[in-house]
């Protein structure tokens, strides 16, 4: 079936980087399925651990196999596993959850607070194979290429978020156009918002945004002010919905600035450490505000999936593609800033 080696991409030192190396194909269980990666996604979680900030030497046990947005086949399945298939397309969700919780227990299993990721706490799929519970494997249709199949995992974060408030109709801000914040506005056009507007401080993200997102305004808010782009596209308060994606707290400020009263926001940005927000103006404007975290398991799934099936288009927002060998460009063109999703193949 396959040697019992494979080539792996593995936090091995305690250090800036990361090293390829020879690792032990992994070993399944009875309810476990052996995958053969096809391509993976760099992350921005792959930098924080690449870089060995602070939160990844917090979370991160050395030696790793790095890595969790990844498209494959199925090659050996355990003995319990029943729905699946040798030779099956798939993609899976990387959030490993517990069984004890009284979220897991009702069905949230996005919100168990046990949960382990791999690529972060286990090992990932940064490698020629994964060791993946059936329970966390997500069928590819036909329709879905294992490239887009490769990057479903940070579309999912997209699509949570962007889905958290309705959209149909709405005049939608989000703040940060990374390659989430970029498929969240092509998830919102999707939908049925109305005006969606992008800001962001890097002109190449701006472009590819442009790229994206079916008539997306995009706006550097050091040039332009938000208050002017409410009044050009003709809405009387501000915006109904916003997605904050950047992790800066000028940028949440802004966002609470434009919002009407009554307005909701969707945090997926993670600022740095402590932030002072301004507590009463989201008060007196009663402001709702909701935490994101990962994709809701498996409804988001479900949903992409069939958004991909419909017509949703996010293939612009993969800007470079590298074989798993030249890992060290895709990691630097990352890290440059100026890119989209990077994706490497593996076979």
């Amino acid at each position: 079936m396959t040697t019992n080696e494979m080539r792996a991409l593995v936090k091995a030192k305690p250090e800036v980087g990361l090293w390829m190396e020879h690792r032990p194909v992994p070993e399944i269980g009875p309810d476990d399925v052996l995958i053969r990666i096809h391509k993976t996604g760099i992350c921005g979680t792959d930098i924080h651990i690449w870089n060995w900030d602070d939160w990844a030497q917090r979370t991160v046990p050395v030696p790793l196999v790095t890595g969790h947005e990844f498209a494959g086949e199925i090659v050996d399945m355990g003995r319990n596993v029943e729905d699946l298939k040798i030779g099956q397309r798939v993609s899976g969700e990387g959030h490993l959850i517990g069984k004890h919780s009284r979220q897991s227990r009702a069905g949230k299993f996005h919100l168990d607070p046990e949960t382990r990721g791999i690529g972060v706490n286990e090992q990932g799929a940064f490698a020629e194979y994964l060791r993946l519970p059936a329970f966390n494997v997500v069928p590819l249709p036909d329709a879905i290429d294992d490239e887009i199949g490769a990057i479903l995992d940070p579309l999912g974060n997209a699509v949570h978020t962007a889905l958290s408030f309705d959209l149909v109709g709405e005049d939608l801000l989000i703040t940060g156009a990374g390659p989430i914040g970029i498929m969240a506005g092509a998830v919102a056009r999707h939908v049925g918002a109305r005006h969606v507007v992008i800001t962001d401080l890097n002109p190449d993200r701006l472009a590819l945004a442009r790229k994206v997102v079916k008539d997306v305004v995009v706006v550097d808010p050091k040039e332009t002010d938000l208050a002017a782009i409410v009044s050009d596209l003709g809405m009387k308060q501000g915006f109904d919905v916003g997605l904050e994606m950047s992790g800066s707290q000028a940028a949440l400020d802004q966002m609470v600035e434009a919002l009407v009263m009554g307005g909701r926001i969707a945090l997926l940005g993670i600022p740095p450490g402590k932030s002072p927000v301004d507590w009463s103006r989201i008060v007196f404007k009663a402001i709702t505000i909701k935490g994101v975290y990962g994709r809701e398991i498996f409804e988001t799934w479900y949903k992409m999936i069939a958004m991909l099936e419909n017509g949703l288009d996010v293939r612009p927002v993969i800007t470079h593609r590298f074989k798993a060998a030249d890992f060290r460009d895709g990691f630097e063109t990352m890290r440059g800033g100026s890119s989209g999703k990077v994706v490497l193949d593996w076979r």
